[in-house]
């Protein structure tokens, strides 16, 4: 094993440090009594009450929790289904234009793919709304989650699936019996990207929004404009943790399930 240089351990020490240290100086000031983010008065949870009392906050988390919910499960199946056509499909007529309208979106500015969403909705006559911006997410955050799948799929063995096709299984059965139980870590996995996708994004969002449909980034993003609240330190604080327990949660479920994979596969093969 080769032994950390002192250029590697400062450049990761530095690295880290300018990814978190802001975030924890977030977190601390989130405990601030003071209405001052910069000035530090002592310790208080004052602002998680009024956070809690503001109607407006609440009411943008709710429609942003819709929407993450809705967008990344249209997103995981339909990027699971293009990424199976694409690695099984073999060759087909206008593959390659069907690949690249997939992926497009991975190197499409996004402030391109919002204005041309809106005017889309505007040329078929379309309210924006929830509706819309359920819509949008799942045609940016659709590459994402066929990206994740497809590398699954080309390391799947598919002797298993024909094995189950040679024991009398239908495609659709060795698919959902077979396939499906294998691959599902990098659904699961491309669920949560697409949902934090959608938690995160703000250009996109702000295009295909409506009056009524505020989402919280554009919520956070109009309050900071006008000078940041500790409201939003306590928000972000909020919204961290929950990333972080989801992280740790989701790392521990696909260690145990790919443990258990193994220990499965040895005791086929000794059976």
């Amino acid at each position: 094993m080769r032994r950390l240089t002192w250029f590697n351990t400062v450049s990761l020490t530095l690295g880290f440090a300018f990814l978190y240290v802001p975030m924890l100086i977030l977190v601390v000031f989130s405990f601030n009594a003071s209405k001052l983010v910069t000035v530090w008065a002592g310790f208080s949870t004052r602002w998680y009450g009024e956070l809690f009392r503001n109607e407006a906050f609440l009411d943008a988390a709710w429609v942003t929790l819709k929407v993450a919910l809705a967008s990344s499960t249209i997103a995981t199946l339909l990027g699971t289904m293009a990424a199976y056509v694409l690695v099984r499909g073999g060759r087909f007529f206008g593959r390659t234009l069907f690949s690249g309208m997939i992926y497009a979106p991975l190197v499409m500015p996004e402030v391109i793919t919002g204005l041309s969403l809106l005017l889309l909705f505007i040329s078929i006559n379309l309210d924006r709304g929830i509706f819309t911006i359920v819509l949008a997410h799942s045609t940016f955050s659709m590459c994402y989650v066929s990206v994740v799948v497809s590398s699954r799929l080309v390391s799947f063995d598919t002797s298993v699936e024909e094995a189950a096709l040679d024991l009398g299984c239908t495609p659709f059965e060795a698919f959902r019996l077979v396939t499906l139980p294998i691959i599902l870590p990098a659904v699961i996995s491309g669920w949560l990207l697409a949902f934090t996708l959608s938690l995160d994004d703000l250009v996109i969002a702000s295009f295909a929004a409506g009056p009524s449909s505020t989402t919280l980034p554009i919520k956070i993003f109009s309050s900071v404009r006008l000078g940041v609240s500790p409201e939003i330190n306590a928000l972000s604080t909020i919204m961290i943790s929950i990333v972080a327990v989801g992280v740790i949660a989701t790392s521990l479920v696909s260690k145990r399930a790919i443990a258990r994979q193994a220990r499965e596969e040895r005791a086929a093969m000794q059976g």
